[in-house]
């Protein structure tokens, strides 16, 4: 079955490599800021930014069988140099913007249909100098519990929790080859994450091959969260 799936931020890293998949087999839906990655492919593109602006919803299909949230954010520093501001934006593009989206498209949720969440390994494993974006993020995880047990059994609610991947938001942490090999050597699998790691997951959870999971994270980070090999 053809479906109608809606990506927030599909225009770059996780959300590309999930929008050129899905636009093969599916009418796609990209609320984003940007578009010059994804003019040639077969979507409808909405312009959007999750920070400031309400979405159109009169450019959607009356039935969405699949929902993506993907902007987020990597702001690692000493909490000792994090102002209270800080954490506020974070909260702001990774919940509060992810939360008023959700309240603007929620009624056009079809029966059986499935919302992917990105939260963060972060979250599971307390690691220094992640503690806004952790919070931030941990705030989805427990909001999409809720969400599912709400919704259940219409819409199903999960979520991908990776490490660190190889996007443009990670640029920082991996611009050179280095910062690369340091950050493969701290996963078990010797390896950062590539967008289609993410993407293959939260690809998986749209579609009916995943009908009987809800309410539940899903660790996509190399056996950090649950391998010690040091």
């Amino acid at each position: 079955m053809k479906k109608n799936i809606v990506l927030i931020g599909g225009s770059h890293g996780i959300g590309l490599a999930m929008t050129k998949e899905l636009q093969k087999e599916h009418n796609v839906f990209v609320a984003s800021r940007t578009k010059e990655e994804i003019e040639d492919l077969n979507i409808t593109h909405i312009p959007f930014d999750a920070l400031t602006d309400t979405l159109d919803t009169s450019v959607l299909p009356e039935e969405i069988h699949g929902f993506v949230y993907c902007p987020g954010s990597i702001n690692l520093k000493p909490f000792k140099m994090m102002s209270l501001d800080t954490f506020h934006e974070e909260m702001d593009i990774n919940f509060f913007s992810l939360v008023k989206v959700v309240k603007t498209i929620i009624s056009r949720m079809a029966e059986k249909s499935s919302m992917v969440f990105f939260s963060t390994v972060a979250v599971s494993t307390g690691m220094p100098f992640h503690t806004s974006v952790a919070a931030a993020k941990a705030a989805i995880e427990g909001f999409a519990r809720s969400l599912a047990a709400e919704y259940a059994p219409n819409i199903r609610v999960n979520v991908v929790a990776p490490s660190l991947v190889n996007t443009p938001l990670a640029k920082r942490l991996l611009n050179n080859d280095k910062k690369i090999e340091m950050m493969s050597e701290r996963h078990p699998l010797k390896r950062v994450g590539e967008a289609t790691d993410i993407a293959e997951i939260a690809l998986f959870l749209l579609s009916n091959k995943s009908s009987w999971m809800t309410g539940q994270v899903i660790g996509v980070d190399g056996g950090m969260s649950t391998l010690n090999i040091s």
